[in-house]
């Protein structure tokens, strides 16, 4: 495996798509795991002609297994993984079909999909897994599976991250805390929200630095701190939309 490759699970996102756009150009090759693969062609004909896709059925964790196994060996191997898939809805009623689909996303498929990743880094004896996760985890929220889903994400990461210390493995495992992405998620303020340049610059950075835990954008580290801090009797009075 002469040049680096990467593959991002979660394709169809837009800030997958400029992760993609960024490591291929720093001449990595890249692996592509996506719902629709119809929906990639625009960004393919950006892409160089070695790049792989798979397509995957977030609620079908044997086939998603699969797929990875399979397109990693397409690329005989990879030194990085990222996954980038997520599930939300904001029912008032909290509906039990829509929070199951939300953990079937976020916790059974995430799962299945990590798992299968860090046992062909173990396979392969290195490597760095990242998921993409939320600042969302680190307390119950509105989005109840949604806050829920995020928290099981960031302990199972630490999780890998302590089995891989324990196996003495050079396998990184790095949580990526996002915040807002743009005007629309921070209801158009200029100081929270970020494009999905700087966004996924600053994921690519962290990465570089085989950080465990990081806040995109950065100043969300700020926001984790307060909301650790506030008591519970005012974390309760806020304000959702």
């Amino acid at each position: 495996m002469s040049q680096l490759s990467a593959i991002i699970i979660g394709a169809n996102a837009g800030l997958s798509q400029t992760l993609a756009q960024k490591l291929a150009a720093e001449g990595v090759r890249l692996g592509l795991m996506a719902a629709d693969l119809s929906s990639l062609d625009p960004l393919l004909q950006q892409l160089p002609d070695n790049t792989l896709c798979s397509e995957i059925d977030i609620f079908d964790p044997a086939q998603c297994r699969q797929a990875l196994k399979d397109l990693w060996q397409q690329l005989e191997g990879a030194q990085l993984v990222i996954i980038n898939t997520a599930a939300s809805h904001h029912e008032l009623e909290l509906p039990w079909e829509a929070d199951k689909m939300v953990l079937d996303v976020n916790v059974t498929g995430f799962t299945a999909l990590a798992n299968g990743a860090f046992a062909l880094f173990r396979e392969q004896k290195y490597g760095q897994l990242a998921a993409i996760t939320s600042i969302a985890g680190e307390r119950g929220g509105a989005s109840s599976a949604f806050h829920a889903s995020k928290a099981f994400q960031q302990n199972y990461l630490q999780g890998l991250r302590l089995h891989a210390q324990r196996l003495k493995l050079p396998v990184t495992v790095s949580d990526l805390r996002l915040g807002y992405i743009d005007k629309m998620q921070a209801r158009g303020s200029k100081a929270w929200g970020a494009s999905l340049d700087v966004v996924a610059s600053q994921i690519l950075a962290n990465l570089k630095k085989a950080k465990a835990t990081s806040y995109v954008t950065r100043r969300w580290r700020i926001v984790s701190w307060v909301g650790r801090m506030l008591p519970e009797f005012i974390y309760n009075k806020r304000k959702y939309r």
